[in-house]
């Protein structure tokens, strides 16, 4: 069995498991008292779509890191990942830890670009992985709008 069959997922259980901690913690009272967009989806759905997202993300890191690329296309791919991950996390520890709307908005636009570039970087090696991004691509926009319409609501 190759390692990456591994890693990769456990990178993904490791970031989806830190962004529900921060979540958790910051589904309290404060969550509660703040205004939503009227058409914000309830957290089952939530959950549903970043379980679905997690799951096709996982599976274009197998399928792009199984071709054969040179070390740095290989390496900046790995790096994009790791930078999305990370920003996937923060978003989660601004919005619901801090409760930094304004802050997780703009951080929001950022994990959208990170997202973009990882479809523009992927594209090439294989389309299927990039595709397989295009929801999760749909999704952060989607959650940036409503991040700007919630820190609206709330200012």
């Amino acid at each position: 069995m190759k390692l990456y069959y591994i890693i990769i997922p456990l990178i993904t259980i490791i970031t989806s498991s830190l962004g529900s901690l921060f979540t958790s913690k910051g589904l309290t009272a404060w969550y509660k008292t703040i205004n939503l967009p009227s058409f914000t989806p309830p957290g089952s759905t939530i959950g549903l779509v970043w379980t679905t997202i997690f799951i096709l993300a996982t599976i274009s890191a197998i399928i792009v890191w199984g071709n054969k690329l040179p070390v740095s296309k290989r390496q900046a791919i790995a790096i994009a990942f790791l930078v999305n991950a990370v920003l996937n996390i923060l978003w989660s520890y601004l919005f619901f830890g801090q409760h930094l709307l304004f802050a997780a908005f703009i951080e929001a636009l950022v994990l959208e670009i990170s997202v973009l570039v990882l479809i523009f970087l992927i594209y090439p090696v294989s389309k299927i992985s990039a595709y397989l991004l295009i929801p999760y691509s749909a999704w952060v926009a989607f959650a940036s709008y409503l991040t700007y319409l919630t820190w609206f609501l709330n200012k």
